[in-house]
């Protein structure tokens, strides 16, 4: 199942991003004085005591401001409320309880959802501040005194955050299962595909662009294989991001491509190749997902003998940031090469997983390197002593030599290809990890 979402929540100027920032332990959120600073939900991924999670930060809520972009950020707000599993409430110590805190508590009261109360800015250590007690007043439970800029007291709020999680949660199915998430643009057949696979209507299909508003599973069987497809929603342009429960979608479908092992990127044929389509694999390819490019609604172009190839020709220079990615051309209206996309899933699967042995990969370099000779500068030649794989999904190498400035991406590349070209790695990134060694070798 998808990870907990606890959403961070508070009046403007309580310490909520520099709590977020202590969370995830590095500095996402602006961090500043001036109230409102957080105009937007940022989310990333948290871990206690072998829980894992997400954690929302979200613009200052000021119940009764007219001002249009506090307006904004509260709506952001409430929309966090309303998808998170666990709210943690920031309040002050300092300024104590106020209106506002109160006109939050009853919001968070009427959601119904488990509220973590948190009095920040409790910076000295010893006896908990009288002024603590105060807070009892809110009516949503015991206070935990916190410091977000030291971690003071986080521990033991993070213990009752994670009380507040189901059993299974972030226990994303066994590690045997593909996770397969379908991204693309809004309307591109997502859920038409899902359905299709499942054989029954899973989730609502629709010519209305955006009907999806959540990524949703489904656990295909295919012999001894078992596939979790998580139908997304469309991510759009942010300029084109008008209803407020969209915003969510867009970050839940980040969190499915997260989760997945495969990404299927959905491409609408009769529209063609689009900026927002390179966006959305580009995030696939950044995070080291195995990605296919299935093309679908192929039923509704009208063919030739020639269509097919011209059509991938173009895409291939279209997706020429990731020219490893393996193309599909499928209707998931006529079912037309469904079946063909299980084993081709599988297939890239097992190449973002490849291991290589050292030896192999040397064998390899020892050719590349007598081909064609490493790069030089002011004569000094870039060495490359020696390669070995440090890690999969994505497979990831690490290369030891004299001069990194002279390890050229061009170079680089050409080594790349050579790897790919010896062991396939096809709809997967590679990475290269550069490591020089003392230049008193060179």
């Amino acid at each position: 199942m998808p990870l907990p979402v606890v959403a961070v929540v508070g009046r403007p100027n309580v310490g909520k991003s520099t709590l977020f920032n202590k969370l995830v332990g590095q500095r996402i959120s602006i961090v500043e004085d001036t109230p409102g600073v957080t105009r937007d939900r940022i989310y990333s991924k948290c871990e206690w005591r072998e829980h894992k999670f997400m954690v929302v930060d979200t613009g200052g809520i000021e119940p009764k401001e007219d001002d249009k972009m506090l307006t904004l950020m509260r709506q952001q707000a409430e929309l966090a409320i309303s998808h998170a599993d666990v709210i943690v409430f920031v309040t002050d110590v300092r300024t104590g309880v106020t209106a506002n805190d109160y006109a939050v508590a009853d919001m968070l009261q009427k959601s119904g959802k488990p509220v973590v109360l948190a009095v920040n800015k409790c910076d000295t250590l010893g006896q908990i501040p009288m002024e603590i007690y105060e807070f009892y007043n809110l009516g949503i439970g015991e206070p935990f005194p916190i410091s977000s800029v030291h971690g003071h007291g986080t521990g033991d709020m993070l213990d009752e955050i994670i009380s507040h999680f189901p059993d299974d949660a972030g226990q994303d199915y066994d590690e045997s299962d593909i996770k397969v998430a379908v991204i693309g643009k809004p309307n591109a057949g997502k859920s038409s595909l899902i359905n299709r696979i499942a054989g029954e209507e899973r989730v609502i299909v629709s010519d209305i662009a955006g009907t999806t508003r959540d990524a949703t599973d489904t656990i295909i069987e295919r012999g001894e294989k078992r596939f979790v497809f998580i139908d997304t929603a469309g991510i759009r342009k942010k300029s084109r991001i008008t209803e407020r429960v969209e915003h969510f979608s867009v970050l839940r479908a980040y969190m499915a491509v997260d989760r997945a092992d495969v990404c299927v990127i959905m491409i609408d044929a009769t529209a063609g190749f689009t900026e927002q389509d390179s966006k959305v694999a580009g995030y696939a390819h950044e995070q080291g997902k195995a990605c296919i490019v299935a093309v679908n609604k192929w039923d509704a172009v009208e063919k030739t003998d020639k269509t097919m190839q011209e059509y991938r020709k173009k895409l291939e220079n279209d997706f020429g940031f990731m020219s490893y990615v393996p193309f599909i051309f499928i209707s998931a209206k006529t079912g037309q090469r469904v079946e063909k996309l299980f084993d081709l899933i599988h297939h890239v699967y097992e190449q973002n997983s490849m291991r290589i042995s050292t030896g192999m990969l040397n064998d390899v370099l020892a050719y590349a390197v007598a081909r064609v000779q490493p790069p030089s500068d002011k004569g000094r030649r870039l060495k490359i002593y020696y390669m070995t794989q440090a890690s999969s999904k994505p497979p990831t190498f690490v290369l030891f030599v004299n001069r990194s400035d002279l390890f050229h991406f061009s170079y680089q590349r050409y080594i790349e290809n050579q790897i790919r070209t010896t062991f396939g790695l096809d709809g997967t990134p590679v990475r290269f990890i550069i490591r020089e060694r003392n230049r008193k070798d060179d």
